[in-house]
């Protein structure tokens, strides 16, 4: 008699106990306690813009006001404060500074991504090790020197200050925007005769062009929000919106409703900036993110 020696049909694996079926989707819990811990962070936000359309009075309340009649009269206080040559500084400081890093910051970023150069690393340390130092310990020298030169409540010197200080910052994220383009497209554009000024112009910038707007973002950002070179570096003639929000607060009286008024109108541009730039944002943060 002939005995049938066949295995057995495999039994289907069984799934592991609590796993729950299309584990890739998070629960209804989850998302709850996300959004709650989202608005937890954005409520200082919502409160500053509900405090500016209020009186004064409103505005210094206790407990808070939640129910009240919005008024726009902090706005036209603050526009009326002269507000119109702050936010002018600003604009100058920040788009010609970022505009001469990104400048600097392309070709030093090629030299130490596509092409690099000698002691690359030591001079990325170097770069980065300018962050480092305390902004308050040079502001001293710093002060001297732009006495010295008339440079005092000069807005050309927060240009000068604003670039150095992004500079570091942009020559990193760039590297390693240039560092994700592919060495074959490199070698193609060699081949076809392009030199070095119409490669980087005319292949790279194309490519990198999401990393390029998150830099730019990114030196807007820091330069609109900086306080501490230009509030001891100008007077009356080059402040900045950062110095004009702290104009608006006496020690006198209420200013809790014009400050929030005044905060709004100082981070509009950049939040306009970033929901117009957003998907060139994502897109250049994430290019070196993955390797």
């Amino acid at each position: 008699m002939a005995i049938d020696t066949a295995p057995a049909p495999a039994r289907p694996a069984e799934a592991p106990q609590g796993r729950r079926k299309g584990g890739g989707k998070p629960s209804s819990l989850l998302t709850v306690l996300t959004w709650i811990l989202a608005l937890g962070f954005f409520s200082p936000v919502i409160w500053m813009v509900l405090t500016s359309f209020k009186q004064e009075s409103a505005a210094a309340s206790s407990p808070p006001t939640f129910f009240f009649e919005p008024t726009l009269d902090q706005y036209r206080a603050v526009l009326g404060a002269g507000a119109g040559p702050y936010f002018l500084n600003s604009v100058i400081a920040t788009g010609v500074s970022t505009v001469l890093v990104i400048i600097l910051a392309v070709p030093a970023s090629y030299a130490l991504s596509i092409r690099p150069v000698k002691k690359t690393q030591d001079v990325l340390f170097f770069f980065i090790s300018t962050k480092m130092l305390p902004v308050v310990a040079v502001i001293m020298p710093i002060y001297v020197i732009a006495g010295q030169l008339n440079m005092l409540d000069n807005i050309w010197t927060l240009v000068i200050l604003y670039t150095a200080m992004n500079l570091p910052i942009a020559v990193w994220m760039m590297r390693s925007f240039f560092q994700e383009v592919p060495a074959e497209v490199l070698e193609a554009a060699q081949m076809d005769g392009a030199g070095l000024l119409k490669t980087l112009r005319s292949v790279l910038m194309p490519m990198v062009a999401p990393g390029l707007a998150a830099t730019a973002l990114i030196c807007v950002i820091f330069a609109w929000n900086e306080f501490f070179f230009a509030l001891n570096l100008t007077a009356a003639k080059a402040a900045t919106v950062p110095v004009f929000l702290v104009s608006q607060m006496t020690s006198e009286g209420l200013f809790l409703a014009k400050l929030s008024a005044a905060s709004v109108l100082a981070s509009l541009p950049v939040v306009l900036a970033g929901w117009v730039a957003q998907k060139q944002l994502v897109r250049g943060l994430s290019m070196g993110a993955v390797k």
